[in-house]
């Protein structure tokens, strides 16, 4: 079988090297691909939303199947593209990728499914959206409507706050991302990711994380695309897991059927573990990021079989899958300045080590000299991952290796996994 592997980031370095493991594999391509990614396979210099571009190269190498990593191609509307030149890909098409680039689309429709989630309000004008917070108490939440690359939520502790988020937000921050906000009520609870495949018509569950969004250890400082994950989740029981999936994911899927968008790929689900059962904090049309990084390392299956199936509408082909017992922890280094100004160019040293174990060192925002000198060139740079007998024994791992990597002009969290240890 011959994928095309679409992306730049962790997330794909991890789908990468998942899918460079399969006997079903013939070649992999990636575009445009990063330092890590092309010690495995070819890359190409196409950018993750040139749809032209990246068509052109599906053909090119006689692609059996597309799997789109990030959400700008989605949106983009790559896997519109390759279903009128008759390509297999995994990933949901524009209209129905709008469970995640628009925030008030999804609101909405849960609101019209009966789907458990915050009650909300969507703005596109401060007067109105101030009228709305004087029927809410402390902390609000503000979100834009569109894609910020991880960074358009603000949990406002004060109104002060809320106000100047609204006014920051509408007033072109995130440009046309932020032409409307929602805002939400505050729900209390743990938060916890849940993943499943979709074909169309069905869903399969594929893994579960938890993840530290804010920039500092004990959770403090701005929100961010992550700063470390890991698996399995401890409070994401298993009776929680199918009560998600019975009142939020599988009505999803049958819903966006029957509104004709059918959902193609990987459903991404941010839950609120609240006292009334779990709620929907957000959807993701793809794998997260760095969430995808510890699903690969625990998954025992061969990949490609699953992403052939919900391309092509036949998960129910499938059983399983199967996980591996041990426990995953991802910890991010990122760049100083993260998440608003990183500061890129810093010199790199040790990431290609041998940690040895079950440790793994993905590129999530690299670039390579000439030279071979690695840098920074991201917000992002290195996402360091280890297995473990336990959720203990896999964090140790994973900062001796983080701490054998030489970046100083980076950072990270000590503290991943906190709520589970």
């Amino acid at each position: 079988m011959n994928v095309l592997l679409v992306g730049f980031g962790g997330r794909e370095h991890a789908l990468a090297w998942k899918i460079v493991q399969s006997p079903m594999l013939t070649r992999l391509v990636a575009a445009p691909g990063n330092p890590g990614i092309a010690d495995l396979c070819e890359t190409r210099a196409v950018k993750a939303d040139d749809v032209a571009g990246l068509l052109s190269l599906a053909r090119e190498i006689a692609a059996d199947l597309v799997v789109v990593g990030p959400e700008v191609a989605l949106e983009a509307g790559l896997a519109d593209a390759l279903a009128e030149a008759g390509i297999a890909c995994f990933g949901p098409s524009r209209s129905a990728a709008r469970l995640e680039t628009s925030k008030a689309f999804t609101k909405d429709f849960c609101q019209r499914h009966g789907l458990p989630t915050a009650a909300y309000r969507v703005f596109e004008d401060t007067e109105a959206a101030s009228g709305f917070l004087d029927s809410l108490t402390a902390p609000f939440v503000i979100k834009a409507d569109g894609l910020a690359a991880g960074k358009g939520v603000v949990i406002a502790q004060d109104r002060a706050e809320a106000d100047a988020a609204v006014l920051d937000m509408l007033g072109g921050r995130f440009g046309s991302a932020g032409a409307r906000v929602v805002i939400e009520e505050f729900m209390v609870g743990e938060e916890a990711s849940l993943f499943a495949l979709c074909d169309g018509t069905g869903a399969v569950l594929f893994g579960q994380a938890q993840d530290h969004k804010r920039a500092y250890d004990g959770d403090e400082g701005p929100n961010t695309g992550g700063m470390g994950t890991y698996s399995p989740a401890p409070v994401l029981t298993d009776a929680l897991i199918q009560q998600a999936f019975e009142e939020l994911i599988a009505p999803t899927v049958r819903g966006m059927a029957e509104e004709g968008n059918p959902y193609v790929g990987v459903l991404y689900a941010g839950l609120m573990l609240t006292e009334q059962g779990p709620k929907l904090v957000e959807y993701n049309a793809r794998f997260g990021d760095p969430e995808c990084q510890v699903l690969m390392l625990r998954l025992a299956d061969d990949i490609l079989p699953w992403l052939e199936a919900a391309a092509k509408g036949q998960l129910s082909r499938l059983s399983g899958p199967s996980w591996r017992e041990e426990a995953a922890v991802c910890v991010v280094m990122a760049a100083d300045g993260y998440p608003d100004s990183p500061v890129s160019g810093a010199v790199i040293r040790g990431a290609g080590a041998d940690f040895g174990g079950e440790a793994v060192v993905f590129h999530a925002g690299t670039k390579r000299d000439e030279d071979g000198t690695l840098r920074s060139a991201g917000g992002r740079v290195l996402n360091v991952c280890a297995l473990g007998a336990t959720l203990h024994e896999a964090r140790d791992l994973a900062y001796a290796a983080v701490g054998a990597i030489d970046f100083p002009g980076g950072f990270h969290r000590s503290d991943i996994g906190w709520r589970a240890l």
